[in-house]
């Protein structure tokens, strides 16, 4: 799986803490990929979920909303964090408690005319869309705002997994790498 990740072009994953046997994957992946791929931990949920990913060798944490304790541990030891939020309210309160990016979360609700229209009041808040982002809407959640994507089922799909068909997933991964220099231009 790392082989065909790294094969597409992508630099970073994310292994979620509800994962069975996450910190072990991490670990796993971490010796693996080397410097090759930067891994962090997502759905982090509780300071132990966060301990567990640092000692694992997570670089950065995700987490579906925003958690105080997660994030002040963060701040206080300069980890990479990325809250989750969705209303106006959430965005700017996650950001002002040191997120290095808030995740837009589930970003599909609302689709990428919602970033432009946070954008407005909040144009030094860097946003990441995270669920429902596809090759096809990649460019207008960067032209509306996003400072970054996520993806992750629509890559990972559990059927190429269990058959191992990694050469797929390199392939659908290479579909949004190959268009993100293109967002950047504009």
């Amino acid at each position: 799986m790392l082989e065909a990740i790294e094969a597409s072009g992508l630099e970073s994953i994310e292994i979620t803490m509800n994962t069975p046997a996450a910190a072990d994957l991490i670990r796993k992946a971490v010796k693996i990929s080397g410097a090759r791929l930067m891994i962090g931990a997502g759905t982090v949920l509780s300071l132990d979920d966060l301990k567990s990913a640092w000692d694992s060798g997570a670089s950065f944490m995700v987490t579906p909303v925003f958690i105080k304790e997660v994030a002040e541990y963060c701040v206080k030891n300069t980890i990479p964090f990325f809250p989750g939020a969705l209303t106006p309210l959430e965005i700017y309160n996650a950001w002002n408690e040191g997120a290095t990016m808030v995740k837009v979360f589930p970003a599909k609700i609302f689709g990428p005319d919602y970033f432009k229209e946070i954008r407005g009041p909040f144009r030094d808040i860097k946003l990441l869309a995270c669920a429902g982002v596809t090759p096809e809407n990649l460019r207008d959640y960067f032209s509306n705002g996003a400072s970054a994507v996520s993806f992750g089922a629509s890559v990972f799909r559990p059927d190429w997994i269990e058959n191992m068909e990694y050469n797929k997933i390199t392939l659908a991964i290479k579909r949004y790498v190959e268009i993100l220099p293109l967002c950047k231009k504009e």
